[in-house]
């Protein structure tokens, strides 16, 4: 009887061995490559004080390793072009392509290095590196993880939104006029908006 028991409990320990390693295998970290097509890198910034003119990038990189199924994200990075800011004013492009703002001859790129990452209620708060004009700083997205799906292709997508702000300044981007009526042409604080899809990298 003690051996039939003895026996019995070998097998449930090894059934359920078998079953954690099932679990253990189907939870796996992967990289997700941003789809260009489907993503945006926006900006805002005050203008004239009044109104706030919007602009993004269309031209940039970037990978998640995540685990969706644990909600665990071990690593983010991405690379922006600078030449590739647009607000949809040619004149103001340029001008924002200048030494007055980005430029993009000195500083070709944008990057971002995410060193750490936590759930926060619903969402998600990432702090990072952020390296602009020749300037890194330490900043701090807010954002959504909105889910894993198949397409009709066999690719599997995630899709991430995330908001943050920083101070133009701080990354020695200091332009700007005074207005007759008071204040300035340009704000300071600049807000940042991302609507990201990603793809599973193929293994």
């Amino acid at each position: 009887m003690t051996k039939s028991i003895g026996r019995v409990l070998t097998m449930w320990c090894l059934g359920a061995g078998m079953l954690l390693g099932a679990a253990v295998v189907q939870a796996e970290t992967a990289r997700y490559d941003v789809d260009l097509d489907h993503s945006i890198v926006e900006f805002k910034v005050a203008h004239m004080v009044v109104s706030k003119t919007t602009g993004h990038f269309k031209d940039y990189t970037g990978f998640i390793e995540m685990d969706p199924e644990a909600g665990t994200v071990k690593a983010l990075e991405a690379t922006i072009k600078t030449a590739s800011v647009t607000t949809n004013h040619e004149k103001r492009d340029a001008h924002l392509r200048n030494p007055d703002f980005f430029d993009v001859e000195k500083y070709p790129t944008i990057t971002y290095k995410m060193k750490s990452y936590k759930k926060a209620g619903d969402g998600y708060i990432a702090v990072g590196d952020l390296t602009l004009h020749g300037v890194t700083k330490e900043i701090t997205l807010e954002g959504t993880f909105n889910g894993v799906t198949k397409d009709p292709w066999g690719n599997t997508r995630a899709g991430f939104t995330a908001e943050g702000k920083v101070n133009r300044k701080d990354f020695g981007m200091v332009w700007n006029k005074a207005l007759d009526s008071g204040g300035l042409v340009v704000g300071d604080e600049v807000f940042i908006k991302l609507d990201i899809e990603c793809i599973k990298a193929k293994s």
